[in-house]
């Protein structure tokens, strides 16, 4: 046991991150009851540091401070020092996250936190360099200055302490009512749209992060509500996304945020879970608008995915790093010079027009490929030209030293991706993506979880760290979006029995949602509850639609009050922080207007007609069921199915479009089924 204290023991993780900091001085150890037990055999207070592998600033930091011997002397002299990978174990970032916003601190990543030996936060901050600059101290002079007052003045420890600890107690940030009227969301819809870049998309300013949640509510609200400004801005950002230089132009796939208002530069770091939410949104788009540009952006970024992200029979990793050769972006970015010995003259003149390449640059004296002046996609001549000349460019690329790769394999991204391409796959009729789907799923349900529970990691054929409300949330996701896309009812058996475990030991009676923590995760200070979106979507709006979609599926009433009780416990909440709980919002308009088209199939019929027809329309969350007539009967919809006892006509395949408890006349053609959805997804409000 003295021989694992005494140096970095991070040796024996599987997180890529944790295993870039094994070679460290520091005596890093990671999160777990043994190092929190060191620090309360020791009485020294806790150095925690939270990054993750894609992080350019963790790099900093690390090759500034954690790799310099005279830091690591310092760290360990004085302080447990515990490394946490926020992917691993986002519990852990939540509560500690939340600490540092409780301070008034912006936060950011690496998270820099300083903890009592009783693992309760009195202080912290993000990056600290080395030596004094940007306005920040020298980290050894924070850590001995935060050492010190931890010695000599504990009754301020304790009083910060818990302070903090009672700001992170789970609570309900506003008082429960009913959730936001169909008048509430289309006025907020039409507020929202100010905020808006009119010529960029995105927000307005820099930087602009894709806000995937957001543009789905404003989506889902505009077709609702027939607002044809909301549709508008959703347009607007996807197109300059999809030519900005956020997305990769060679090898599909899109960062995580650009720096600047333009789209331009790009945080050069790849993640799974951005890529999921805009393949998911520019579907829906494309459903609408039949948009070359969604397309084929739609189908590069998947074939990036399925390239570049697949791991050990079928999962999808976590992200690319940023960095390459100690140096952010390198990978990605070109001079004029190798384009055109590439090329050749005359093709490198005509690329560097349209991807905006000069011998200058547009980025630091390097060119980020990008089309601001060629935001419509043109002709199909130019486009294969194009075509051509961008994977000759993509070979050389593949030469250069590529950027970190973190393959460890996490249940609720994995959730997020599997629906986004079963839904893909739905509307572009591609069944190699659904197969890539459902052998993702088989991943995570056979790889990451044991009787009945799921882990929320894995890495090198071990699932470890306890899953969270998220992992649940969008595993039932996935799972419901297999069933509409297959007709297979084994998914809908899995999404309730994953559901039955979420309700078991997440669900708060006291508090109407879900926190995202188990009953029986033991190493947490606290249950971390919240409605509110962060990168990803939050549990409490996910389940919303995904129990809205187990009632339709089973017509079993508890799956809809439960939607219910989590729209009014957080209706303060949504109320009184519009923006941080658009996922809750747009949640609503499911559970206001259950969506169902169920399609009753003759014996010798199929419904590839109809389902062709459900490709030229957006009706996101809708479930589809199809019915088969016949003699089995184990198709059968539930008695409380507004479609129950429904029958075909004439003998053909025939659709039938319910929202709330009305459904639409029979329909058997598939031109009508599109005109009929558009109608009755409409409600208007003065």
């Amino acid at each position: 046991m003295q021989e694992r204290a005494s140096g970095n023991l991070l040796k024996h993780e599987t997180s890529p991150y944790l295993l870039q900091h094994a070679d460290n001085p520091v005596h890093w150890r990671p999160w777990g009851e043994a190092a929190l037990a060191e620090a309360r055999a020791t009485g020294k207070p806790i150095l925690l540091s939270v990054g993750y592998a894609a992080c350019h600033w963790c790099h900093v930091m690390a090759h500034e401070s954690f790799e310099d011997a005279a830091t690591a002397a310092v760290m360990n002299a004085l302080f447990v020092n515990i490394k946490v990978d926020r992917e691993e174990r986002p519990d852990v970032d939540a509560i500690y996250m939340g600490a540092l916003h409780a301070l008034g601190e912006q936060g950011g990543w690496p998270l820099t936190m300083f903890l009592t030996a009783d693992a309760e936060p009195f202080w912290g901050g993000t990056y600290f360099p080395k030596e004094e600059r940007y306005g920040r101290p020298s980290f050894v002079r924070v850590l001995t200055e935060t050492a010190r007052i931890y010695a000599d003045e504990p009754h301020k420890v304790q009083q910060n302490a818990g302070a903090l600890k009672q700001v992170l107690q789970p609570a309900q940030r506003g008082a429960a009512g009913a959730p936001p009227s169909d008048a509430t969301l289309t006025e907020l819809a039409r507020r929202l749209v100010g905020a808006v870049d009119p010529v960029h998309g995105g927000s307005r300013g820099a930087p602009k992060f894709p806000q995937a949640q957001f543009f789905s509510f404003l989506w889902r609200a505009g077709l609702r509500y027939d607002q044809p400004n909301p549709l508008e801005a959703v347009h607007l950002t996807l197109t300059h996304i999809a030519q900005g230089g956020i997305y990769d132009h060679l090898g599909g796939g899109f960062a995580r945020y650009a720096v600047d208002e333009r789209w331009l530069v790009p945080h050069f770091e790849k993640m799974l879970y951005d890529n999921a939410l805009l393949v998911e949104l520019m579907t829906e788009g494309w459903r609408e608008t039949k948009s070359p540009l969604y397309a084929q952006r739609i189908d590069e970024t998947i074939g990036w995915l399925l390239r570049e992200m697949v791991v050990e029979d079928g999962g999808f990793a976590s992200s690319l790093d940023a960095d390459s050769e100690g140096e952010e972006g390198k990978f990605y970015v070109w001079s004029l010079a190798e384009i055109e010995e590439v090329l050749g003259a005359d093709d490198a003149r005509s690329f560097a027009k349209i991807y905006d390449v000069t011998a200058g640059g547009n980025f630091e004296g390097h060119n980020i490929l990008n089309r601001p002046n060629a935001i419509e996609t043109p002709d199909a001549e130019t486009e294969a030209r194009l075509a051509a000349m961008r994977a000759k460019l993509f070979a050389r690329r593949s030469g250069r030293v590529r950027p970190g790769f973190d393959d460890k394999v996490l249940a609720d991204w994995n959730g997020l991706m599997i629906a986004a391409l079963a839904n893909a796959a739905c509307a572009f009729a591609r069944p190699d993506w659904l197969q890539a789907a459902e052998a993702a799923f088989n991943f995570v349900s056979l790889r990451m979880s044991v009787d009945g529970r799921l882990f929320h990691a894995y890495r090198a054929g071990e699932a470890k760290a306890p899953a969270t409300g998220n992992d649940y949330a969008n595993m039932i996701k996935a799972a419901l979006a297999l069933a509409n896309a297959t007709g297979r009812r084994n998914y809908v058996e899995r999404t309730a029995a994953l559901a039955e475990v979420l309700d078991t030991h997440y669900w708060s009676e006291a508090l109407g949602g879900y926190y995202f923590t188990a009953d029986d995760t033991g190493d947490l200070i606290v249950r971390p509850f919240s409605g509110q979106d962060e990168a990803t979507p939050n549990a409490n709006g996910v389940m919303v639609s995904n129990l809205v979609a187990l009632n339709l599926w089973t017509g079993e009433d508890r799956y809809r009050e439960r939607a219910e009780v989590i729209l009014r416990s957080f209706a303060g909440a949504m109320s009184e922080q519009v923006l941080a709980h658009c996922g809750l919002l747009a949640a609503a308009l499911d559970a206001y207007a259950p969506a169902l088209v169920v399609l009753i199939v003759p014996d010798g019929s199929d419904a590839r007609s109809l389902r062709a027809g459900l490709r030229n329309v957006s009706l996101p969350n809708v479930v589809v069921q199809e019915i088969r007539e016949g003699a089995d009967g184990a198709s059968t919809l539930p008695a409380s199915s507004p479609a129950h006892g429904k029958t075909a006509i004439d003998n053909k395949p025939t659709a039938y479009v319910c929202l709330g408890p009305q459904c639409s006349l029979p329909v058997t053609d598939p031109a009508q089924l599109v005109e009929t959805i558009r109608a009755a997804r409409q409600v208007t409000c003065a």
